[in-house]
């Protein structure tokens, strides 16, 4: 069945094909993958590696022994880090060849390489925003002993081994499908792997849409609707009140369009077509610590499941490094970044959430020659631009495209609006994060962990979470955060002909969100404002950059739980309940009841009033309210927030978070309920929450047909997509149904995001940890070990993660395959 979903997805590529870019291409000759000794058919031949293999990479100093366990584990035994790092760059290899090669070149802006002209709008954004010059400056920055260094060109060497003994049968079906062959493996690739992971996660068009917000409802609209403090605080620095606190303020109504300011939107760089989709992204993650004091066991527990992009094949790849006597970590690990980036070690354990800093600001600049600048003016003096050519080239070597990118001091220049603006951002700050988690791992206390690596995180900035054998717990938001001049905000164009607008530095250590062994005996993070402004009132991002909804549920259970086990850690990271929804269908239903009072309501409002009625505010697969819910809750926002449509536009420009909808519900005359379209009326909040529900049970109706358990159950409505790297139906796994929604602790659904790596470790005597994610270590969709992690994914179940101290206490039952690999 595998190797026909490979032949069905051949026919299919032209029309699918995807690879974390918008677009499609042609395919190359059939006759080639068609082929029964080099082509697609080979792929079910090698789904599985063999009992036993030797193989010899060049730089080894000495053996390497891999022993892959029953669920297709790598446990890696060196001598030497330089030897573990070439074997982890074989062994990735090994399984995830065609994946390494996507996301390095996403990060480098080179995927016109691999499948054409398709890529080029993703290649352009990737050069013009200066990641590939970052990420060459980065590593040419690092001295040769530094680790970032040394492990790049190990990793490289032996990524470069494997491919120097690849066979034409083993080269991944993707390659088959291009038409194209892997690509040599460079030390910079790391770099390059690391600069996309910052443009994930701390990349933002937030000016942007704060300006286009102010030019259409004025500044204290736009200030209200979008504030700097989050309205609801439950931060992740605990403030000491056992509680969350609502800061509800009555919100200025929508003022006059400020002509002016949207004359200021052609300077920033406009947001990729999806930053405001009807399907939003979810890059939420949760973590979160239980103190001896409070865990049934006396020790001290973790969970982490950090959420990111779905994808098969995963993320994460899944490895246990030794070094006797040096290093012993378990944990994933990212393809192409040499080292573990979640895991734990038999002293302590960690996770990440990402901490939603603001670090990016932009500059008008002053140039000499508004057509092609070659100088700036800063401080009353001139200084050069630097110049880089871009060269884009296609799939034979041909070059597609040529252009030149301009940088200041703080990062590269672009046009709009015919002036030239400059962007700095923290990710071109270079840094040695191999080297932060190789040293912090090496520690035995939570508060060594988090010292160590905060000499070396600088971007994204992650809210990292520890927990030790001691019975320590901590947390610490690090990373680099921006002074700004005056310590103002970071939504502003600021003046870039004078250097005392620049970032006067990055906040000191101590002045981070932190906590260690708090008196509530527990710490949690799940990207809400990391501490109370009431208590900092320090810049650090905008409620648009925070959500508050998963961090209530984890601190309600865990405040409600004084004897946690580590099952509840696991049942808890799935746990289907939802703050969000408690907090918004009694007013859908006292809207209903309302209008009841004083008139006959529809059937329709009659029936979704009922369905929502009997809802237990659970997100369950078989749940049958939920959808009802979440339509109700679409139509709420476009309803409310029609003040944000441009004329002659069908998209808002920004949309105000779910904290600020939930201020703006108790007050039920506020202006911005009123209908713009609706000429001769004025609505209130009950108007608004009565057509949305209404029109939210009509638009499922019209979908799905009248309100039966089996056709509008969440696990159909809200079902999630895994998608293959290129999109291909065959290869991706649709339509699963799973216990979680908006605002839970799991909030997976159909925009592709969710939970990407689920952990939960007890730091007693002996370290005992579970975990999984949604895939499997092989990225060969013929060979077994591709999805078999997805069954225990989808129902919330964990596996034992196995974690042998030594090469000789293996144990032989636990062994699928062993790797020798020797120096050359």
């Amino acid at each position: 069945m595998r190797i026909l979903a490979i032949l069905v997805s051949t026919l299919t590529l032209a029309a699918t094909l995807w690879a974390g870019f918008r677009g499609a291409g042609p395919l190359p000759p059939l006759g080639a993958f068609l082929d029964p000794i080099r082509g697609a058919w080979s792929t079910v031949s090698t789904t599985e590696h063999p009992m036993a293999s030797t193989d010899a990479i060049p730089g080894l100093t000495g053996q390497v022994d891999v022993r892959y366990d029953v669920r297709g584990v790598p446990h890696i035994f060196a001598t030497n880090e330089g030897d573990l790092m070439r074997a982890l760059g074989y062994v990735v290899a090994r399984d995830r060849l065609f994946q390494l090669e996507v996301q390095v070149r996403a990060g480098a802006g080179t995927l016109t390489e691999l499948v054409g002209r398709v890529a080029m709008p993703a290649d352009s954004e990737t050069r013009h925003l200066g990641l590939p010059r970052s990420a060459e400056r980065t590593l040419a920055s690092l001295a040769d002993d530094a680790p970032g260094k040394r492990f790049a060109i190990a990793y490289a060497a032996g990524v470069n081994a494997y491919l120097d003994g690849l066979t034409a049968d083993r080269v991944p079906v993707e390659y088959k499908l291009l038409g194209r062959r892997p690509m040599r493996w460079e030390p910079v690739f790391a770099m390059h792997l690391a600069n996309r992971m910052a443009y994930t996660l701390s990349y933002s068009a937030d000016e942007r849409s704060r300006l286009a917000a102010e030019g259409l409802v004025g500044r204290a609209a736009a200030e209200g609707v979008f504030p700097v403090a989050s309205p609801i605080q439950e931060p992740i620095q605990p403030n000491g009140t056992g509680a969350p606190r609502y800061d509800f303020r009555t919100l200025p109504a929508p003022g006059t369009p400020d002509s002016q300011v949207a004359a200021l939107l052609p300077l920033l760089p406009a947001p990729t077509p999806d930053a405001d989709a009807a399907i939003p992204r979810l890059f939420a993650s949760n973590n979160w610590a239980v103190a001896p004091s409070r865990s049934r066991s006396g020790h001290a527990l973790l969970a982490g499941d950090p959420h990111l992009e779905l994808t098969l094949p995963s993320i994460w790849f899944e490895t246990h490094l030794v070094i006797p006597g040096q290093q012993d970590v378990y944990g994933v690990t990212i393809p192409g970044s040499p080292g573990v980036v979640i895991g734990f070690t038999r002293d302590l354990a960690w996770s990440l959430t990402n901490t939603g800093a603001d670090v990016v600001d932009f500059y008008r600049e002053t140039v000499d020659d508004d057509g092609k600048p070659a100088r700036y003016l800063l401080d009353g003096a001139w200084r050069e631009i630097e110049l880089r050519e871009e060269l884009y080239h296609g799939k034979a070597g041909e070059v597609l495209r040529v252009d030149t990118v301009r940088f200041t001091h703080r990062g590269p220049l672009h046009r709009g609006g015919g002036e030239w603006v400059s962007m700095r951002w923290t990710a071109y700050e270079p840094s040695d994060l191999a080297a932060g988690f190789r040293g912090a791992s090496r520690q035995v206390t939570a508060g060594a962990f988090l010292d160590t690596l905060a000499a070396y995180m600088h971007v994204p900035a992650q809210n990292v979470i520890v927990a030790d054998r001691q019975g320590n717990i901590a947390i610490r938001s690090t990373g680099h955060f921006p002074i700004r001049p005056g310590d103002g905000g970071g939504v502003a164009i600021r003046d870039g002909s004078r250097s005392d607008s620049d970032w006067q530095g990055f906040w000191p250590v101590s002045a981070y969100p932190q906590a260690m062994n708090p008196p509530q005996g527990f710490l949690a993070s799940a990207n809400q404002q990391p501490i109370d402004p009431a208590l900092n009132p320090r810049f650090l991002g905008t409620d648009k950059d925070f959500e508050a909804w998963r961090a209530l549920q984890i601190n309600r259970l865990l405040r409600g739980n004084a004897q946690v086990t580590l099952d509840d850690m696991r049942a808890y990271q799935t746990s289907p309940g939802s703050v969000r929804a408690e907090a918004f269908a009694p007013y859908f239903l006292a809207a209903v009841a309302a209008k009841q009072s004083m008139a006959t309501t529809s059937p329709a409002l009659a029936a979704a009033d009922a369905i929502l009625r009997r809802w237990d505010r659970e997100y369950s697969a078989v749940n049958g309210s939920s959808a009802l819910f979440e339509r109700a809750m679409r139509e709420l926002t476009r309803r409310t927030w029609d003040e944000l449509v441009p004329e002659g536009k069908t998209e808002r420009v920004a949309t105000p978070t779910t904290h600020v909808l939930l201020a703006l519900l108790a007050d039920s005359a506020n202006a911005w309920w009123n209908d713009v379209h609706t000429a001769g009326v004025v609505e209130t909040r009950n108007d608004i929450l009565v057509a949305s529900l209404e029109a939210g049970y009509d638009s499922l109706v019209a979908q799905l047909g009248p309100p039966r358990p089996d056709r509008w159950s969440w696990g159909r409505v809200g079902a999630v997509n895994v998608r293959h790297l290129l999109g291909l139906a065959g290869f991706s796994r649709r339509g699963l149904a799973v216990n979680g929604g908006p605002g839970t602790l799991n909030p997976s659904g159909p925009s592709g995001f969710g939970s990407s790596w689920r952990m939960v470790v007890e730091l007693g005597d002996r370290v005992r940890a579970l975990g999984t994610y949604p895939g499997g270590q092989s990225g060969n969709p013929a060979s077994a070990r591709y999805d078999d992690r997805l069954q225990f994914w989808t129902r919330g179940d964990l596996e034992l993660l196995y974690f042998p101290p030594a090469l000789d206490s293996v144990v032989p039952a636990q062994v699928r395959a062993a790797l020798t690999l020797r120096p050359r």
